[in-house]
Order: structure tokens, then C-alpha cells, then sequence
């Protein structure tokens, strides 16, 4: 299977300082004490985090339907994710919708929660909860 790494550089004080993350070949950029504690410009670890969560998710929804026999038309999938006092990440919220011709709504929910629980980022990030909310686009 494949290997794949992240780096990030942070100069300076916590407060003060700044750094940047860089995703694999394709993508860096900054981050500093204000944007991931505050509302400042740049990005953070829990974004990162949730977008790497978010796609997971997709993939593997993606996977357990086409091995029922089903074929998604699309997989929509947003992850929340809180940062709580400690610093902790104390929840993750994902929301999808999906557009599956030939599935039922009951289906659906029974394969969004077998994702949830078995994609590879959850089970790396079993630490804090996650929910999950699943909605059927016809």
C-alpha cells in the first residue's frame, strides 16, 4: 500500500510565530496562533483533518456501494471539526448527501454509518467522537 507524507514548519513563539503545512507535492500553505485559534487568515491542523476525514469517508461510502451492487452519482461530504479548551479535538461532525440511483433511504443510512466506522481516518481519529448525519439526494 502506499506511504505518503506531510511536513510542516512552525518559526517562532506560539503566540508570535507562524509556520506553514505542506500537503505531499501539491499543495502548502501558512498557519498561525490566529488561524487556528482565532479567525485569522491561513489554515490549521483540524482543518487539514477534516478534509482529510471528510474524502476518506467518500471514498469508502464510495466502496461499500459499489460492492452492494450500487453506483453513486455523487458522495458530497463535509467534516466539523471542534477544538476545545486543552487543546482537544472533542468532536468531529460529518454531513453528506449522496446521489445513488436505486437506493433506499434506509440502505443508504446502513452503509453511511459502516463508512463512518470503517474508513481509514476514522479509525486513526477513534479517539474523539463522531457523528454523522446521511442524506439521500434523489
Amino acid at each position: 500500500m502506499a506511504i505518503r507524507k506531510s511536513t510542516a514548519e512552525w518559526k517562532g513563539t506560539l503566540k508570535a510565530g507562524a509556520g506553514t503545512m505542506k500537503v505531499g507535492s501539491f499543495w502548502e500553505g501558512p498557519f498561525t496562533f490566529a488561524s487556528r485559534f482565532e479567525s485569522g487568515k491561513g489554515t490549521n491542523p483540524e482543518e487539514l483533518i477534516g478534509a482529510a476525514h471528510a474524502g476518506c469517508f467518500s471514498m469508502f461510502l464510495s466502496a461499500l456501494l459499489s460492492d452492494a451492487g450500487f453506483t453513486p452519482t455523487s458522495i458530497r461530504t463535509s467534516a466539523t471539526v471542534h477544538l476545545e479548551d486543552g487543546p482537544t479535538i472533542a468532536l468531529i461532525e460529518l454531513s453528506t448527501e449522496a446521489v445513488v440511483p436505486g437506493l433506499d433511504e434506509a440502505a443508504f443510512r446502513t452503509h453511511a454509518e459502516k463508512a463512518k466506522e470503517g474508513c481509514p481516518v476514522s479509525k486513526a481519529l477513534a479517539g474523539p467522537k463522531i457523528t454523522l448525519s446521511a442524506k439521500l439526494l434523489k
